[in-house]
């Protein structure tokens, strides 16, 4: 069986409308598509732009194989015609869209599609399934950096999610402010920093505790991290502090009231003149959990669960819709999935101090640009070229301004209006 590229990912209707668009002449029509979200998910004030910079080398490297062709021919998806095609199909269009790090809200036009239909429609799916992802989980691991206060988080998340989504996901927490991650591909591939530690099972493997340990220090060094509380946490800090002494760098604690632990394990420690060991908590954590230790002396947190699945909102709840035809404004009227017609330019109005207090969005125009504003949308592929791209790290710095600059109001972790106003404005 062949491993599939993201060419594959296309839906099925997608070349189903390619295939009649081509058919009656239509295909070739200039058109521009949008990606945007009618709500934020429930009780949430900003959404996160993330993905992009995957979505980017998917699109450069989307193509349709010999293999995958005759795959949608044999199965009549695509005819002769559609498939030759897809043969030669390459995007030659425009994107444009808000910067990967960037804050969205309701109506926010984070991304912008342009080229010919057929060129622009096949890639709907392969958009949306990267970005709805990856926007989802950037936002539960924002919030999650927010709770944590300046503390480390580790991404901990592949043991419970599809293997292609957990590297993904590590990404995205990255982006997000998480400073380590425990999936080494997503190590290889984005050269996001590594960091893990042993399990339960490690500790049952030996005899007795002291004897896992030992064998845990004699390979690492005392600068790791040890599990304790396989059996009993006060002897497994005993046992640990025993077996390295007082310099050992860090011990994890998984289970239990975390609260209650972590305090009282850090009065053993002390007790034990390990004034410097550090205190790592996990178990199911999500940004409630984390703000609710924020008294607590836990120095790292290991969040898996609620990351990858969005803490609760595993979507962004983003569409892909058709907005302009030829230069003419296009919108779909279904009773509560209305559009605004045609293609729309975004700024970010601030005070002179540098808060953020509206995004502004002109449709078929541009905004009155006024001191302080901010445009939004930047080029990612023009012409099917790619554009210069900023690294994951400077992604990950200008998400950090972006939240910096909102009203501290739109931070907080209940529920609540987004954290700065959309208006749209129509064009003249």
């Amino acid at each position: 069986m062949s491993t599939l590229g993201p060419a594959l990912l296309t839906d099925h209707y997608e070349l189903t409308m390619v295939r009649a668009a081509l058919q009656d002449g239509t295909a070739d029509r200039r058109c521009v598509f949008e990606v945007f979200s009618r709500r934020l998910p429930t009780g949430r004030r900003y959404g996160v732009v993330a993905g992009t910079g995957r979505l980017v080398e998917l699109i450069r490297n989307f193509r349709f194989d010999a293999d995958e062709v005759d795959f949608l021919r044999r199965t009549g998806v695509v005819d002769d015609a559609t498939a030759q095609w897809l043969t030669a199909y390459r995007f030659t269009g425009d994107i444009d869209g808000y910067a990967e790090g960037e804050l969205f809200f309701p109506g926010s036009p984070i991304l912008t599609v342009s080229g010919t239909f057929a060129e622009c429609v096949v890639l709907e799916t392969l958009v949306l399934s990267v970005l709805n992802h990856d926007c989802a989980t950037a936002a539960a691991a924002t919030r999650m950096v927010t709770a944590a206060r300046g503390r480390t988080l580790i991404e901990m998340g592949s043991r419970r999610t599809h293997e292609e989504a957990a590297v993904a996901t590590a990404r995205a927490a990255y982006l997000a402010g998480f400073r380590f991650t425990s999936n080494l591909a997503a190590g290889e591939r984005y050269g996001i920093p590594t960091a893990g530690t042993a399990a339960h099972a490690f500790t049952l493997l030996h005899e007795d505790e002291r004897t896992a340990f030992a064998s845990q220090v004699a390979t690492l060094g005392k600068d790791t991290t040890l599990l304790v509380d396989t059996y009993d946490i006060g002897q497994g800090i005993r046992n640990a502090i025993a077996v390295v002494g007082p310099d050992l760098r860090a011990i994890r604690i998984d289970s239990g009231d975390l609260a209650v632990m972590a305090q009282q394990s850090r009065d053993l420690l002390d007790s034990l003149g390990a004034t410097e060991t550090k205190i790592i908590v996990s178990g199911d954590l999500d940004e409630y959990a984390i703000a609710a230790l924020a008294a607590e002396p836990v120095d790292m947190y290991g969040a898996g669960t609620a990351v990858v699945t969005g803490s609760g909102a595993p979507t962004a709840s983003l569409v892909y819709k058709l907005v302009e035809v030829e230069g003419r404004p296009v919108v779909k009227r279904s009773e509560r999935k209305a559009t605004i017609g045609g293609r729309k330019v975004a700024v970010r109005r601030h005070k002179p101090t540098g808060t953020a207090t509206e995004e502004v969005i002109v449709p078929q125009g541009v905004p009155e640009r006024q001191p302080n504003d901010r445009l939004l949308q930047r080029t990612y592929l023009a012409g099917g070229a790619v554009a210069a791209q900023p690294t994951l790290d400077e992604s990950r710095e200008h998400l950090r301004q972006c939240l910096i600059s909102i009203p501290w109001e739109g931070l907080k972790l209940s529920a609540g209006d987004p954290a700065i106003p959309v208006t749209v404005i129509p064009a003249d």
